[in-house]
């Protein structure tokens, strides 16, 4: 290994060291964090494990109908006797897969985008920036709403387009600024001397550079997805039946929350613990990013 290489890995080393334990000093944010994985775990292996003992999200006991919680069923039963525990962990797994699909989609393009304005610059930047401007105008819940409204579209395949489709502007004028900053470093300024292409220097020199805020962006933009997700299965143009995201068991039980009120305590909590405990990771890992926070 050439010494530039070894003193730029050991550098990099160096600022990840350094963000991890500014991270571990912020107890907050390492709950909030353990408590967002214990979520995410929950979610992917419970019904699993539930299914080990007999109990599913699907399985109707009209006999049993709507109990309370109780040894057998701890967050009680719905009104066709379905375990509302595993309904809730099924659930999370379609809202968690819903925001994090949907935040992919806008990284990959808010990142090319920002990235390619900013890198071309002149006439490219500003047309493309002013598209961006247009498109801030179209609010996300009431973009969505219609497009699936006008077409008819009913798959969750569209729910996760739509909403990634609207919701890379942000991340776009990040990533443009970051680029902007680094585009005449003296690494990029080498690049270009021995001959790489412009696609190359930027998508291999300076997008790299920016993954510390796309990093916190997509942390901060999950409960964010999850809200619009919720919204919208409220409103009824979300996730459809027979599948059942944390927005439909909450619109389930808010409609019967006076006879009873656990069908929607139970979603109800689920959801709000995981976008806070996200919500806390995010800024945590904001913080802990933040070169001007960084001790010499």
């Amino acid at each position: 290994m050439s010494a530039p290489t070894a003193t730029a890995t050991a550098a990099s080393r160096s600022l990840a060291g350094d963000a991890w334990r500014r991270l571990r000093k912020n107890r907050m944010a390492v709950i909030c964090g353990g408590v967002s994985v214990f979520v995410i775990l929950a979610c992917m292996f419970g019904p699993m494990i539930a299914g080990w003992f007999g109990v599913d999200a699907t399985s109707i006991d009209p006999e049993l109908g709507v109990t309370p919680p109780s040894a057998a069923h701890w967050l009680g039963t719905d009104t066709l006797g379905r375990d509302m525990l595993v309904r809730i962990l099924v659930g999370g797994r379609i809202a968690l897969g819903v925001a994090a699909t949907a935040t992919a989609i806008a990284l990959v393009i808010g990142v090319s985008w920002g990235a390619i304005a900013a890198y071309v610059g002149g006439r490219v930047d500003y047309v493309m920036m002013r598209i961006v401007d247009v498109l801030y105008g179209f609010p996300t819940l009431v973009f969505v709403i219609v497009v699936m409204s006008v077409f008819a579209l009913k798959s969750i395949f569209w729910l996760f387009a739509l909403i990634g489709s609207i919701s890379w502007l942000t991340m776009a004028r990040l990533v443009r600024g970051q680029v902007m900053s680094l585009r005449h470093r003296e690494f990029v300024e080498a690049a270009r001397a021995l001959g790489a292409k412009p696609s190359r220097i930027l998508f291999r020199h300076i997008v790299p550079n920016t993954l510390g805020v796309v990093v916190v962006y997509a942390t901060l933009s999950l409960p964010s997805v999850m809200l619009y997700e919720a919204v919208l299965s409220y409103l009824g143009v979300g996730v459809q039946a027979p599948l059942a995201s944390w927005g439909t068991l909450v619109t389930e039980g808010s409609s019967q929350i006076i006879a009873y009120p656990w069908l929607l305590y139970g979603p109800g909590v689920a959801m709000g613990l995981t976008i806070f405990a996200l919500n806390f990771f995010g800024d945590g890992l904001r913080d802990a990013l933040d070169p001007q926070t960084r001790k010499d």
